[in-house]
């Protein structure tokens, strides 16, 4: 080798090793609850939903649990066990339970439609549905989710996926995703406004209500106990 090719590789080696540090880095500043962890907090999980298929997710999910101070990564990562605890029911529903409502989630006025024989209902960790959120979720995973819903209790790593996206992008009818709301501290209960707004938040005194988010609660109280954080307030929306 050359003199002159030596100092060439050495300098592409010398500016490649910050950028490589760089990235190190920002994967190790993301907060993962430990394996241990997981299964405590989740003890009669399927085993669809895996704490290797969650933690792969969440390691493609650049700034979940990576943002601020250690406290704030771990109140996130909390606020989203706590919600998917309630909305897949303790991470045992690949399925919404209520078969029922299956053929309610087709959004029609919307310009997007749905697909011939293609149901919208709650599917994965997060209980993803409507016709346009499957549209848009598979926009965003370069996957026609809209076409072939089902792959969401198919794939578990496309569940994961799933649960993710709407977590990091999706306000509902908030004004910021849950993501956000966690970053500028507004509290769990402001999570709980971006996914489920419309039927729990502003509703008064209705006893179901009441247990929904009391149940919503309950579950973010023993994820932030168990991984040793504050809670996020206020935790009511």
């Amino acid at each position: 080798m050359t003199t002159s090719l030596q100092l060439l590789v050495t300098s592409l080696l010398a500016l490649a090793a910050p950028a490589a540090a760089l990235a190190q880095g920002q994967a190790q500043a993301q907060f993962l609850p430990s394996p241990a962890q997981f299964d405590q907090l989740f003890p009669e999980r399927i085993a669809f939903y895996s704490y290797e298929g969650f933690a792969e997710a969440v390691r493609q999910t650049p700034g979940f649990a990576a943002r601020g101070s250690e406290q704030q990564k771990r109140q996130e990562m909390a606020a989203f066990l706590g919600q998917i605890a309630h909305e897949s029911d303790q991470l045992k529903a690949q399925r919404e339970y209520r078969r029922e409502n299956w053929d309610h989630y087709c959004r029609r006025d919307d310009g997007i439609g749905c697909a011939p024989g293609q149901q919208y209902y709650g599917r994965g960790p997060i209980q993803l549905s409507w016709n346009y959120q499957y549209k848009a979720a598979g926009d965003h995973l370069g996957l026609d989710l809209w076409a072939d819903p089902d792959r969401v209790a198919r794939d578990s790593k496309v569940a994961w996926q799933t649960a993710l996206w709407y977590w990091m992008a999706q306000p509902g009818v908030a004004p910021q995703s849950a993501h956000e709301a966690m970053w500028a501290g507004k509290g769990f209960g402001a999570t709980t406004r971006a996914i489920n707004g419309v039927i729990e938040c502003d509703k008064g005194a209705d006893p179901d209500t009441l247990r929904k988010l009391n149940r919503r609660i309950d579950f973010y109280r023993r994820a932030s106990t168990l991984l040793a954080v504050p809670l996020s307030e206020p935790l009511g929306c």
